[in-house]
């Protein structure tokens, strides 16, 4: 599906993945998000962590009365407080999102798929 959004100078059509791909985005750059991980856990192998090309297979994005559900599949880091990563992630997320779109967003849904321990370089 795709997002069409009309005004004086023409229509735009904007594809899910695109939705997909800002919103996983703006996800990862959040403290304690470790990567997106796919929706599909068997199939692709919920081990890795999805690159930035591939967000949309671990973002869910459906549209319904003009307003936008979206569903996102996350790692988060070991020793973090999860409810407020969750909750961070869902506000960023649907803030980015009304703003680059200019659309209402009804609900930003989040499901931990994984902990990671991150392992930090030691320095001399």
């Amino acid at each position: 599906m795709t997002l069409e959004i009309n005004n004086e100078f023409g229509s735009i059509d904007i594809s899910n993945d695109v939705i997909a791909i800002i919103a996983g985005g703006a996800a990862v750059e959040c403290y304690g998000i470790i990567g997106m991980a796919s929706k599909h856990q068997v199939r692709d192998n919920i081990a890795d962590i999805l690159r930035r090309d591939n967000y949309s297979k671990g973002v869910i994005v459906t549209q319904s009365d003009g307003t936008l559900d979206v569903d996102m599949y996350i790692i988060v880091a070991y020793g973090t407080k999860i409810s407020e990563i969750a909750s961070n992630v869902q506000s960023v997320v649907k803030y980015t999102l009304e703003k680059t779109l200019n659309l209402k967003i009804n609900s930003v849904n989040i499901y931990i798929q994984g902990v990671r321990v991150i392992k930090l370089d030691e320095e001399e």
